[in-house]
């Protein structure tokens, strides 16, 4: 006999134990010979990771079309893997050492990169072992890193193929430069923090002898009406401190006040250095003074302007984010230093950009520069892993030819190769590819695939896939070439020494060149592997929105530049691409740790089991819908699960066994074959779901089969045969019961594995062992139709519901036995109510049937098709006394709405109020209409039994 309670603790560890035992999830697993192929790659998370609510509904997905593809009998590969997340795991391994006062450059590179392979052994992966606790069942005999040494070797093929095809380069541009970590690092990388700070207003003097006139009085149309002489311009900045590296001030073209002095000189103050005025569309006229001062060595879009425009770049701050002068080659350039400005210069060279900022600001207040102060509330971008602002930094970098690459991915998706569900985040793909700027691959770490590019004594570069091979190329390159370097190799060979004629590149790529690469270096590429020529292309990529340009759009480029068909083609990573949406709180808010309501999906499984979150997440995973995730909700999907269990257990205590002859098509009973009809109506609908990724419609489709269809109604109209003297009957209604169950349990599935599987194992039959494993078993296949049936026990749910409802919204006493009149009832409807009077009567709690012309006075009436069941209800309830409840109700109800309306119509508490407040304002606002909606309904039926 199943146990009394699912106990999820006790049981989940037992199946997990059994699909690890059998190797349930091996590649090609219970696939039949020839078959079709399905492969998933998994979003690799970081090795340094722990499962977090993103990623146990992204590999709930994954899992829900893996396991379904699987019982599907397909060929079915979830490939598994970790990313080496450079800077994350970087950081996690040089504060283990800090403990210990040790540092990385004490101990060198190779030193460094061991202690990271050994907190890699140890600690790294723990997600994994979270991953198997959600159910995923990825082929974990196949786990992949982005550091091993096939996906190394793959690493450089790319790398040396691209910088030989001249599609990676070594350029000096901006980038986002983190000054704790001492590292470039990606957009994604970047947070916009909202900072108090302040505006500062510079007047920076026009060179001598230069003047014009400012506007500084207007008319009702905004035209000028006085003017003042000025010989100086006001620039506005939040940055005092990148004043120094300042080489032009930008006005707009059509900007009239300022037409006469572009292409003359400001002076920069603190300097001395003449900077022009240009003239670039890039300033708003209409916004503070509408000249702006240029930098463009710290501003991205001041490099940009600065490129047009033909300004000098001058770096002024160090990699540690100080102000740099003295040594500066840039920054001295064409200045002669007065008594005055070397004094400063000695002063602020070396000290903290922000220590720097606050000096600034007083000599220039000395000087009378500063027009004025504002405070500026404004967003500043810091690095997520140091945690401190980052600068826009001009240096030199590895860069790939994005632009070039990305026209065959956009074309991939344009013509349908490749499609986004739901399509319009392919807008989103669009933007951004068609918008694409080089993409900078270098980082100043020693975590990561070093760059393969070894320097001559020149300065020569050299990228091969070996030091051995880049000191051959270089041997030819100087041995061809006369000059001075000709004879020193010639020298050094004589004697030759490692590292005496080349230096390798001491920077690593970022981390998501190398995932950049997964669906096929996972597989073997470069490599022809049978894996290779099995699983690729992949299927399905289950991924976030917030990665469609940092990872998808880079997949797409690297594999349609390196994979080819036979006919030498590109072949896309994979045809679709879920966008799932964010798992945010009750509220709608986004989950983070400032806010405090960062759920953790581990200590969900540690109450309600994996399954009940795996259900809740898919039920609430409709497409371009965020997930508003209340633990509540999971208790509730909880109690589904128990559910099951529970209509298993009821079935087994009566005496619900297999029958493997069973036959559907040899039932003649009506309730059998409505159940079988609805069971291959669920069946159908929750397939088409799954194969057009609509996760939330299968499981809603499962929902109200398993607790409305066959708990509710199946069971209960079961038992009066259960309970019968009819031996053939209740033989076909437990082989019925017992089929059904083995249905929904495979349908299930997917949804909840470990439940369904110890179900399945369990409902074998006396002392029998299954032949396959419930992940193994076959996919339902619908071929079950009774419409008829379907019909008529459809009707007799609707009446008896009809009834209920009536009853429970008149507040009839729930023991009370009331006579039920039908009005219209004529041939078909009158045969179901003779063959069905004993369910009607012992479910609607009704005492007898008789039929009318008219419903008779005070009596409820419910539509039910043709016919209309009327209740007189008079003689259960004060029907006088029930109005004016319902009407006090409904009074109260409307005056919570007005509050709560007019809280929500007023501007000020909507912008003010904590959003969590305003979120449980309109989610009370909601359940209030519905209240209302219900009030109206029930106040309608009391009217019509006066």
């Amino acid at each position: 006999m199943l146990d009394k309670t699912y106990d999820s603790a006790t049981v989940e560890p037992k199946i997990a134990k059994a699909w690890d035992e059998n190797d349930a999830f091996r590649a090609g697993a219970n696939a039949k010979p020839g078959a079709e192929t399905f492969c998933v790659v998994i979003p690799p998370p970081n090795v340094t990771g722990s499962l977090h609510m993103g990623h146990a509904l992204n590999n709930t997905l994954q899992d829900i079309m893996v396991r379904f593809e699987r019982m599907r009998g397909k060929d079915v590969l979830w490939q598994p893997g970790m990313d080496h997340a450079g800077i994350a795991t970087q950081m996690v391994v040089e504060r283990k050492l800090m403990e210990r006062q040790q540092h990385r450059r004490d101990m060198g590179r190779e030193a460094f990169i061991d202690k990271v392979w050994e907190w890699k052994a140890e600690s790294g992966g723990l997600i994994f072992n979270q991953l198997k606790r959600l159910g995923a069942s990825c082929d974990w005999s196949r786990e992949r890193f982005t550091m091993d040494e096939g996906l190394s070797r793959a690493v450089l093929d790319v790398f040396v193929q691209l910088y030989k095809e001249g599609l990676i380069y070594k350029d000096k541009r901006l980038v986002n430069w983190d000054p704790k970590l001492l590292t470039a690092i990606s957009d994604l990388e970047v947070e916009q923090v909202e900072v108090n700070g302040n505006l500062w207003h510079l007047r920076y003097p026009l060179e001598s002898g230069v003047t014009y006139q400012h506007p500084v009085a207007f008319d009702e149309e905004g035209n000028p009406t006085e003017y003042e002489t000025r010989d100086y311009l006001v620039v506005a900045t939040t940055r005092p401190e990148t004043m120094l590296g300042d080489t032009g001030v930008a006005v707009h073209p059509d900007d009239k006040r300022y037409k006469a002095i572009v292409g003359k000189h400001v002076v920069l103050p603190l300097t001395g250095r003449r900077i022009p005025i240009v003239a670039d569309e890039y300033p708003d006229p209409t916004a503070g003074t509408g000249a702006v001062k240029m930098t463009p060595a710290h501003d991205f879009n001041d490099f940009e302007v600065g490129k047009r425009a033909g300004l000098r770049q001058i770096n002024i701050l160090s990699i540690e984010g100080r102000i740099a002068i003295l040594g500066n080659e840039d920054f001295l350039e064409g200045l002669e230093a007065s008594a005055e400005h070397a004094t400063i210069w000695n002063e602020l060279d070396g000290m903290d950009r922000f220590a720097a900022r606050k000096r600034i600001v007083e000599l220039l207040e000395e000087r009378e520069l500063v027009d004025r102060i504002e405070p500026h509330k404004h967003m500043v971008p810091h690095g997520d892993r140091g945690g401190v602002p980052i600068e826009p930094r001009l240096t030199e970098q590895w860069y790939v030819d994005a632009k070039t690459l990305a026209q065959p991915a956009i074309a991939s998706v344009r013509e349908g190769r490749t499609k986004f569900v739901p399509k319009n985040w392919e807008k989103t793909y669009y933007e951004w590819m068609e918008n694409i700027q080089p993409w900078c691959i270098s980082r100043q770490l020693w975590w990561g695939h070093q760059i393969p590019a070894w320097y001559g004594p020149d300065g020569q570069v050299f990228v091969e896939k070996t030091e051995e091979e880049a000191l051959d190329a270089a041997v030819q390159h100087y041995l061809a070439h006369e000059g001075p370097w000709k004879a020193w190799v010639q020298e050094k060979l004589e004697n030759f020494q490692p590292g005496e004629i080349l230096t390798r590149d001491e920077d690593v790529l970022d981390t998501w060149f190398s995932s950049a690469l997964w669906p096929f270096s996972t597989l073997g590429w470069p490599d022809e592997t049978p894996e290779l020529a099995k699983y690729y292309q992949t299927d399905v990529l289950v991924t976030g929105f917030d990665i469609i340009f940092f990872w998808v759009a880079r997949m797409m480029m690297m594999a349609l530049h390196f994979m080819k068909d036979e006919d030498g083609n590109p072949v896309e990573p994979f045809h679709t691409v879920y966008v799932h949406a964010l798992v945010r709180d009750k509220n709608g808010q986004k989950m983070s740790k400032s806010k405090g309501n960062v759920i953790d999906p581990l200590e969900l499984i540690d109450e309600y089991g994996a399954d009940a979150l795996r259900f809740t997440l898919a039920i609430m995973a409709a497409q371009g819908r965020d997930v508003k995730l209340d633990p509540a909700r999971i208790a509730g999907y909880r109690n589904f699960g128990t559910k099951l269990w529970n209509a298993t257990r009821f079935a087994e205590m009566n005496g619900v066994k297999r029958d493997p002859h069973f036959n559907p098509d040899s039932t003649r009973l009506t309730i059998n074959r409505w159940i079988l009809t609805e069971l291959a109506r669920t069946e159908r609908d929750v397939t088409e779901a799954i194969e057009t990724h609509r996760f939330n419609d299968a499981a809603g489709a499962l929902y109200r089969f398993v607790w409305n269809q066959f708990c509710d109604w199946y069971l209960e109209l079961l038992k009066p045969v259960f309970g019968g003297e009819d031996e053939t009957a209740k033989a076909e209604a437990q082989a019925c019961a017992a089929y059904v169950l083995e249905e929904t349990y495979k349908l299930l599935h997917p949804f909840m594995p470990f439940m369904t599987e110890e179900l399945w194992a369990h409902t074998a039959g006396e002392g029998a062992i299954r032949p396959t494993l419930l992940c193994h078993a076959d996919w339902p296949a619908p071929s079950f139709a009774d419409d008829a049936a379907a019909d008529e026990i459809n009707w007799l749910i609707d009446l008896v519901s009809g009834i209920r409802s009536a009853r429970a919204e008149m507040n009839v006493p729930p023991a009370a036995i009331s006579p039920l009149v039908m009005v219209g009832a004529h041939g078909i409807v009158r045969e179901r109510l003779d063959r069905h009077e004993a369910a009607i009567k012992r479910l609607a709690r009704i005492d007898g049937i008789s039929f009318a012309d008219a419903a008779p006075k005070g009596s409820a009436q419910i539509v039910v098709g043709e016919a209309t069941a009327c209740l007189p209800l008079g003689a259960l309830i004060d029907v006088a006394a029930e109005k004016a409840r319902l009407e006090k109700a409904l009074a109260k109800v409307d005056q919570e709405m007005g509050r709560i309306a007019g809280k929500l119509s007023n501007e000020k508490f909507v912008a003010n109020a904590n959003p969590e407040v305003v979120a449980a304002e309109r989610a009370r606002h909601e359940e209030l209409l519905t209240q209302r909606s219900n009030l109206l309904a029930a106040l309608a039926r009391v009217s019509e039994a006066e």
